[in-house]
């Protein structure tokens, strides 16, 4: 047997081939084939190195997907549900105003429910979670149209239904004035897609007009038993229009629609008018029909519920530039007859551009608004909005897979490099002698054969002038081949991000059935603003942050508009320099949840949502994210290492933590902490074990709850101005706080919370 290495061990595959076909007693025109394939087989070492590389990539791939895309990934709360949709991720929420142009969302109006630990309710108030959770698998809402009964409102909606991909028309109703909906059904549902569902009352009749273009028409449905009962009336107009809208103006009732199948209509960008004596027909077009036939980013498709304001008609449009449903527009109406329509475009200033894009969940487009005036004289809304743009997740596929051929293509390119094809021989080893008798094959056509070997002998050429390049002994094979690899690792990131990072978004957690927002508190001084303008446009765009307060101990503050911040930042200014005013009562803070956050923690969104997620689940505990056990005679303060190996913990650090701010504050400023704080002044050290000592002493169960981040990056080790950067030394002074703090405030419990006693797996 021919020894291993050199010249042999380029032919070693071939060789033995060779040797299996010639002991095979097969006929000798099998024996030919094999043969053949024997001196076009690829040597060994290109098998061991395509597994190789496939195996590396894996790897890569997997350390990645867990390192960080999985640390950006929001659980689905539905599995049936909320499935990735080339349509997007459509949800809906509500706002409120003194008039349809000063309208603010929900969480600024500061509407509570307790029953959710929501503090106050924050939008989205309806999502494709709220209509799957009641056992309707939704991909997403959208088109939402109020229809106000008393006190009680009626929400009607477009829901994407998994089981047939196609729009049904769901209801949901809050009997709160839209701080919380229950979703009651479907409304309609019929085998052809549905949208747009404008409700509407006439002569003490319920009707609703949806979008059912598919069907040809457009059709009427009135309430047999309201809200979930409705039967067929009547075919409005006989033509496919689409996102059709009713008002009575001037003595008529007018429809503003579009119709798509109009000749040479471009989609989105035609408007036309139909006018009648009766919302029940019969309608006749305008004169001026198609009023828009142009630019789809003018909004002449339909974006909601015209409305009435000061004596003038507003009409919604759709700014579809770029993506569908990118912008809402609205427009006043000049003149409205039956021969003439003149319309005028105006600002609506429903909020300010959210920055902070995906993580919010109107942040990339908003498309349909309803506002409706209430018998107190205040206005109140429902809009939809979307995180993704239309085709996101198909576009997303499509990626994944490009970048995965790209590295498949780059491991056989390096394969070329390092020589592994060497076993292409010239042309003539591959001559096949055959008998005149036998039958005739493709083998033994000389045409076929001729036109083969030319093509392997100009493969072979190609292959021999990358001959070489990536030798590794030579420093530039190496250099190539590092880079290569790079490229390699580069391609498997992002094609694992594609394919499996979702859409991007660092979104906020549901909890009984609503979302909720809170206020992000954190202490520094001059030495530090560069660290803390970092901070503040990282944290800012977290999903649930409302607004950052900053506590300003020492030197000049900033000002608050040298922050780029997608939330308001307010600097609170402090006379004394202390770490006593991390928890000062402020009035100023309308939200329940403080998250008290170190200007020099470094961590994910997602992790910040998920801590406030299990804050909701108990609002009484200290939530965070760096645990210690505290425990010895006299006690010892040690690091989370000694708290692992003791498989517990009893002491959350408030550097990163979510407390209710009224409680905690109230009790840090008490006159039974007085001498805790004066300890802490002395010291300049010690506030957050103090606050586990205060929660401590007030109850008799559970007091703190750790949340695991999926990786966190402490700044201050790395600083010349962090009061802990002696370890050591830092440690010894809280040691000595315990011993204090548990002669005046009496032990900390005993007992350790054990880790991974969470169903979630997050506290692991």
């Amino acid at each position: 047997m021919p020894a291993m290495g050199g010249k042999e061990d380029k032919a070693m595959s071939p060789w033995i081939f060779r040797r299996f076909c010639a002991s095979v007693p097969w006929r000798s025109r099998w024996r030919r084939w094999c043969r053949s394939l024997g001196y076009l087989a690829l040597p060994s070492s290109l098998v061991f190195f395509f597994l190789g590389s496939l195996l590396a990539c894996s790897i890569v791939g997997i350390a990645f997907f867990r390192i960080w895309v999985s640390s950006f990934l929001t659980e689905n709360p539905v599995s049936a549900g909320c499935l990735p949709d080339g349509e997007g991720s459509w949800s809906i929420g509500i706002f409120y105003g003194k008039s349809p142009f000063a309208l603010a969302p929900i969480e600024l109006s500061n509407r509570s429910n307790e029953k959710s630990s929501a503090w106050p309710v924050a939008n989205p108030v309806l999502t494709c979670a709220s209509v799957s959770n009641a056992g309707y698998p939704s991909n997403f809402v959208a088109d939402p149209f109020l229809f106000i009964q008393d006190n009680t409102f009626y929400l009607f909606f477009e829901t994407k239904t998994v089981a047939t991909m196609q729009g049904d028309i769901g209801v949901a109703r809050s009997l709160d004035q839209g701080a919380s909906w229950e979703f009651l059904g479907i409304a309609l549902d019929e085998t052809w897609h549905l949208s747009y569902p404008y409700v509407f009352n006439y002569l003490d009749e319920i009707y609703m007009m949806p979008e059912g273009s598919k069907k040809g028409d457009l059709r009427l449905y009135r309430a047999t038993k309201f809200p979930l009962e409705w039967t067929f009336d009547r075919v409005l107009v006989s033509k496919p229009l689409v996102d059709t809208s009713l008002v009575h103006y001037n003595g008529y009732y007018w429809l503003f629609t579009s119709d798509f199948s109009r000749a040479s209509t471009e989609k989105n960008a035609e408007l036309e008018i139909w006018l009648s004596n009766s919302p029940l027909g019969p309608w006749i077009e305008h004169q001026k029909n198609p009023i828009y036939k142009t630019d789809k980013s003018l909004g002449a498709r339909n974006g909601g519920r015209p409305f009435m304001y000061e004596g003038f008609l507003y009409r919604l449009g759709q700014d579809c530039s770029g993506t569908y449903g990118r912008r809402l527009r609205v427009f006043r109406v000049e003149i409205l007859t039956e021969e003439e329509y003149k319309e005028v475009p105006l600002s609506l200033a429903i909020e300010e551009e959210t920055k902070k894009g995906r993580n919010s969940w109107n942040g990339v487009r908003y498309h349909h608004l309803d506002p409706q005036l209430l018998p107190s004289g205040s206005w109140v809304a429902v809009m939809d909005g979307d995180r993704v743009p239309s085709g996101d997740s198909t576009r997303n596929l499509l990626i994944g897979w490009a970048f995965l051929l790209l590295l498949f293509l780059l491991i056989m390119f390096i394969g070329l490099l390092v020589g592994v094809m060497d076993c292409v021989h010239p042309p003539g080893n591959y001559t096949i002698i055959s008998r005149r008798n036998e039958p005739f094959s493709l083998w033994s056509n000389s045409h076929f054969a001729s036109k083969f070997w030319s093509y392997l002998a100009g493969l072979s050429r190609c292959i021999l002038a990358f001959k070489g390049q990536g030798n590794l002994k030579t420093s530039r094979g190496k250099l190539i081949i590092s880079l290569l690899s790079v490229v390699g690792v580069v391609l498997v990131c992002t094609f694992v991000q594609y394919l499996y990072g979702g859409n991007g978004a660092e979104v906020s957690y549901m909890y009984k059935g609503q979302y909720s927002q809170f206020t992000m508190l954190t202490m520094t001084y001059d030495a530090r603003l560069w660290n803390l303008k970092q901070y503040v446009k990282h944290y800012s765009r977290c999903a649930s942050v409302q607004e950052i307060v900053v506590v300003w101990n020492k030197g000049k503050p900033p000002a608050e508009d040298e922050f780029d911040s997608a939330v308001p930042v307010r600097i609170r200014v402090e006379e004394h320099n202390s770490l006593n005013n991390r928890f000062k009562v402020d009035p100023l803070i309308q939200t329940k949840a403080v998250f008290e956050l170190d200007d020099d923690i470094l961590m994910t969104c997602n992790d910040v949502e998920k801590g406030f997620r299990a804050w909701r689940e108990h609002p009484e505990r200290i939530v965070g994210f760096y645990p210690r056990f505290l425990n010895g005679d006299p006690p010892r303060y040690r690091d989370e290492k000694y708290a692992r190996m003791k498989n517990g913990y009893n002491v959350i650090l408030t550097g990163a933590a979510f407390m209710d701010s009224e409680v905690a504050f109230r009790r840090y400023w008490s006159e039974k902490a007085g001498i805790g704080r004066a300890l802490v002044d002395t010291l300049f050290n010690c506030e957050d074990i103090l606050m586990n000592f205060l929660y401590a002493n007030e109850s008799l169960v559970r007091t703190v709850e750790y949340i695991h981040p999926s990786w966190a990056i402490d700044t201050s080790k790395f600083s010349a101005s962090a009061i802990s950067r002696n370890t050591q030394q830092h440690y010894e002074i809280r040691s000595k706080c315990l011993s204090k703090f548990s002669s005046i405030y009496g032990s900390l419990p005993k007992m350790a919370w054990s880790f991974g006693s969470r169903g979630d797996g997050w506290d692991v």
